[in-house]
C-alpha cells in the first residue's frame, strides 16, 4: 500500500487532505492537482496549507480588522 498514489484535495473552506487517486472524491472536494505517494502529499499539504483557519473565518477576521 506504500505505493499506492494519492491526490491532494482540497475544500471550499481551503482545507487540504489526501485521498486515494482511484477513488471517486467526497462531495464538496477538488483534486488540487498533485499526486504521488501519500509521503509526497503529506509534504505537498504541509507547504501549500500555512494557514489553517478555514476560509470562512479567514474573511471573517479580515473584515473584522477593516472596521477598526
Amino acid at each position: 500500500m506504500a505505493d499506492e498514489l494519492h491526490s491532494v484535495v482540497h475544500n471550499d473552506e481551503g482545507q487540504y487532505s489526501t485521498w486515494p487517486a482511484d477513488r471517486e472524491l467526497p462531495a464538496g472536494w477538488h483534486r488540487s492537482g498533485f499526486t504521488g505517494p501519500r509521503n509526497d502529499c503529506l509534504d505537498h499539504v504541509e507547504k501549500v496549507w500555512t494557514d489553517l483557519r478555514p476560509a470562512s473565518l479567514r474573511a471573517a477576521t479580515e473584515q473584522a480588522g477593516n472596521r477598526d
